[in-house]
């Protein structure tokens, strides 16, 4: 007799659960951390940051960690760097292992730096202009974390992440109670599933990111940016150009709920040429200042180059640059 499949209503409820997670704590406009909201990956942005059912990179820990369980090969490296709006300087990378073709899982590590520029500090004080100069200040983030993804089937695959993320935002001078220095640590925790449903390429996955606790620099709580992804995949060509296998065309559906603003989709397409060239463009709904996504990515022997540009509104749009390798 055929064992029945668990996975699809264990996954079902894991979503369930979490989306009543999610919205009971909606706090809009009032969590903290917010780099961790701001995408890394260029080919990802510039596919309107629909990644959740996007897979076999490192880079998939920013997005959805299951991602990492279709690694095939033994490492894959990511490098990232981008300016975004108001000069906020990003850096990261993702690691992945793949030992012994997976059987074990695929180990990943990501890290996430800001440098969010210099800021004259000041005081209040009793002077004509009422405030006195005090040091530059340099605020910084950091976000390390360690990444697992696992195969349970040929169709289902499960990840997650555990993270150290730490802010920096300088020192203040309280009058009598001296320098007071502002930061802050938390451990935060990533949770993601993909599903393959046999038909065609289609895909379903579901992520959960920023899961953590209260933190607070002073006396106000915040929280970190939570956010519930739902979302599918599938090649376009499947259903009209069956036979093409040097070319592709991955259309992907994302939908939202985070903790600090509305729900919002995403949606991105790339279209793969001989897994030499693509092209990619997007949409996020739902943003004030951005919405659309467009950039292209060229990859030879193992080393791929990637570029997304995202027109951001009043600011100046932001040039995302990703260097890929894997081996």
């Amino acid at each position: 007799m055929k064992k029945p499949n668990i996975l699809i209503p264990v996954t079902a409820i894991l979503i369930i659960l979490f989306m009543g997670v999610v919205q009971a704590q909606t706090k809009l406009a009032q969590t903290g951390y917010q780099f961790l909201s701001i995408g890394q990956d260029s080919r990802a942005e510039a596919m309107g940051g629909a990644f959740t059912t996007v897979e076999g990179a490192s880079s998939a820990m920013f997005y959805n960690p299951a991602g990492l369980a279709r690694i095939e090969s033994q490492f894959d490296l990511s490098l990232n760097y981008f300016e975004f709006i108001a000069d906020i300087k990003h850096a990261s990378l993702s690691l992945a292992f793949n030992p012994l073709d997976g059987q074990y899982g695929v180990f990943g590590l990501s890290i996430q730096s800001v440098d969010y520029g210099d800021i004259e500090g000041t005081i209040v004080a009793s002077n004509p202009v009422g405030y006195l100069d005090t040091e530059i200040m340099n605020p910084r983030a950091l976000m390390v974390g360690f990444g697992y993804g696992k195969l349970l089937s040929e169709k289902f695959s499960v990840g997650g992440n555990i993270k150290f993320v730490t802010q920096q935002l300088g020192k203040s001078l309280i009058p009598g109670e001296g320098v007071k220095k502002n930061l802050t640590d938390v451990l935060a925790f990533d949770f993601g599933t993909v599903y393959h449903t046999g038909f065609r390429s289609l895909a379903f996955g579901m992520s959960v990111r920023n899961f953590s606790k209260e933190i607070k620099y002073e006396r106000e709580g915040f929280q970190l940016p939570l956010v519930f992804k739902i979302g599918f995949s599938v090649n376009a060509f499947d259903f009209v150009l069956d036979d093409l296998e040097d070319q592709s065309l991955q259309l992907v559906f994302d939908a939202g709920h985070p903790r600090s603003q509305s729900e919002f989709i995403n949606f991105g397409g790339e279209y793969r040429y001989r897994d030499f060239f693509s092209l990619r463009i997007g949409y996020t709904s739902a943003q004030d200042e951005y919405g659309m996504g467009y950039g292209f990515g060229v990859s030879q022997y193992g080393l791929q180059i990637d570029y997304g540009y995202t027109p951001f509104g009043v600011f100046d749009s932001v040039h995302r640059f990703s260097v890929k390798f894997a081996y």
